[in-house]
């Protein structure tokens, strides 16, 4: 069918009706069948973006890349490197309830706000740092100011540097914050602690700490609270679970300073939201009367 209407096509108005051409006309129509969003996507992306968006099977994370490429001004090629690198199975939205993703992109859409879950990830991918075998944390550190811009790439939309082993001072002690940034479009301070091994529970401490500080002495009128991201080479699930590092504003991931094949990432990340969704389904079971 395809052929003879490519044929019948480019016969009346050109050779630009293969039937390679028409084939993804037709998948690009059941992939965005919603008229309105195609047109407020018009306006940043090409034609090229959605070829490359139509391949995803996923509805959400279709219109995750096609919201945050709008968004964020991707181009074709950051776009690809974003699905290869399985950024949206990495956002901490992924592992929340569908119609919570849809709900934050529905908002992302209307209001061009993103949300802390749209910009956490978990692992980030630290491949750029060139780091082999044994680290200790000042080097990791080093490694990152000498590669600040892949490391704000990584890190998402909106982040600026702002400063590095940051004094802290509370009574007569002094504390020093690893790395400070600010987001503009969360509007709101991050501090990031970098630490090699597993995550410990007393890092929660040490970074309610630094997050309250920076909440009462540095924060400008206007911004919403300090964030905090707390870098490890591991972390386990219950600890995590139990400690509601949430409710704090922290969020803590694993760095990857290797990228693993496709196919391990993903199994990795596949397990990582079925734990994750397991546990709000236990969650709910608990609320539920």
């Amino acid at each position: 069918m395809f052929k003879r209407i490519a044929r019948t096509l480019s016969t009346e108005f050109g050779g630009s009706f293969g039937e390679k051409s028409l084939r993804r006309v037709v998948q690009f129509s059941i992939a965005f069948a919603d008229e309105q969003i195609v047109v407020s996507l018009l306006r940043q992306l090409s034609w090229t973006h959605f070829i490359a968006l139509i391949p995803l099977s996923d509805p959400l994370k279709r219109d995750f890349y096609a919201q945050m490429a709008s968004t964020e001004g991707w181009s074709v090629r950051m776009l690809r490197q974003r699905i290869d690198s399985m950024l949206y199975e990495r956002t901490a939205l992924s592992s929340q309830p569908e119609q919570t993703i849809a709900n934050e992109l529905s908002a992302l859409r209307r209001n061009q706000q993103l949300s802390p879950g749209l910009v956490l990830r978990d692992p980030y991918v630290l491949d750029f740092l060139g780091l082999k075998d044994c680290w200790d944390e000042q080097q990791l550190e080093g490694a990152i100011l000498g590669e600040m811009q892949g490391f704000l790439l990584e890190l998402g939309a909106g982040f600026s540097f702002v400063a590095r082993q940051k004094r802290i001072q509370i009574d007569d002690d002094d504390f020093h914050l690893d790395l400070l940034f600010y987001n503009r479009r969360l509007r709101r301070l991050v501090a990031v602690e970098l630490k090699i091994g597993d995550f410990k529970p007393a890092y929660k401490g040490q970074m309610e700490l630094y997050l309250r500080w920076l909440d009462r002495y540095e924060r400008e009128e206007g911004e919403e609270a300090p964030l905090g991201i707390i870098l490890c080479t591991g972390k386990k699930a219950g600890q995590i679970e139990l400690l509601e590092l949430d409710r704090s504003g922290i969020h803590v991931a694993e760095y990857l300073t290797s990228l693993p094949s496709r196919e391990v990432l993903k199994q990795r990340l596949q397990a990582a939201t079925e734990r994750a969704r397991q546990r709000m389904e236990l969650t709910a079971e608990d609320i539920d009367p």
